[in-house]
């Protein structure tokens, strides 16, 4: 008796072949999950800050002259005003200088009285020009000899160019302490260098906010007389803040 052998492989050729898709389904659903996984977190990183911080003294005065005037009718008291401030511009212009002292304008308002009964009785009105500058004798000077407008407020700051360079120079002195820093830290944990992460800079004068001007009401009812109004400035001071991330190698 012969035996012919079997040739029909098809139910083994499907089963293997079964067996290779879902392995191929298997491993791409491994790779899903794996890429779905969120990355470990980075190690050796460390977070801190330095600051640097610098006080200059303040060398912009910015002093504001005002008048108030009363009337019967709003064209008497405009004019008023406008006789006080052009008789004060006249004074000012003479002793004018780019960045020594500089004029402006300020606020003009006009309005109505009011009586009892709710009717106009009168006109009010007031007006500003504003000296301002980094020649303090000068400007202090010339605010005395005007003699229509009295004097509402004197504020001091930084000149915009002070600002600017002072900023600079304290971000600077940050910079090096947040460097400092960063290699000690490294050492002290036995790495022998680091490399940046993150970075953030920040600025804030001593009150919270930008270096602005610090101002001091200074009432006075009575004209000015021909003598100097006194000042005295005081100082400012800025404070960058550097606070990052680093990786230690």
């Amino acid at each position: 008796m012969h035996f012919k052998p079997r040739t029909d492989f098809s139910s083994n050729t499907s089963f293997f072949t079964q067996r290779a898709w879902l392995a191929l389904a298997l491993l791409g659903a491994s790779a899903v999950v794996h890429a779905q996984m969120p990355p470990a977190p980075p190690a050796n990183v460390v977070q801190l800050s330095a600051s640097g911080f610098k006080e200059v003294q303040q060398d912009w005065l910015s002093m504001s002259l005002n008048t108030t005037q009363e009337g019967s009718d709003a064209a008497t008291v405009q004019n008023l005003l406008k006789a006080a401030l052009d008789a004060a511009l006249n004074v000012a212009k003479a002793g004018a200088q780019p960045q020594q002292m500089e004029i402006r304008t300020g606020q003009f308002s006009l309005y109505p009285r009011y009586s009892s009964s709710g009717k106009i009785n009168g006109w009010q009105g007031s007006t500003e020009l504003v000296l301002e500058g980094r020649d303090f004798a000068r400007i202090s000077a010339t605010a005395g000899k005007i003699q229509t407008l009295t004097m509402g407020s004197v504020g001091f700051s930084l000149s915009r160019a002070a600002q600017q360079a002072l900023e600079s120079d304290v971000q600077t002195m940050a910079i090096e302490r947040f460097q400092r820093r960063a290699e000690e830290i490294a050492k002290g944990f036995g790495f022998s260098a680091y490399s940046l992460r993150e970075i953030a800079v920040s600025s804030a004068d001593q009150g919270g906010g930008y270096v602005r001007p610090r101002v001091m009401a200074m009432e006075a009812k009575a004209a000015l007389s021909d003598a100097p109004v006194a000042v005295e400035a005081g100082k400012s001071m800025v404070s960058v803040t550097v606070s990052g991330s680093i990786q230690l190698r």
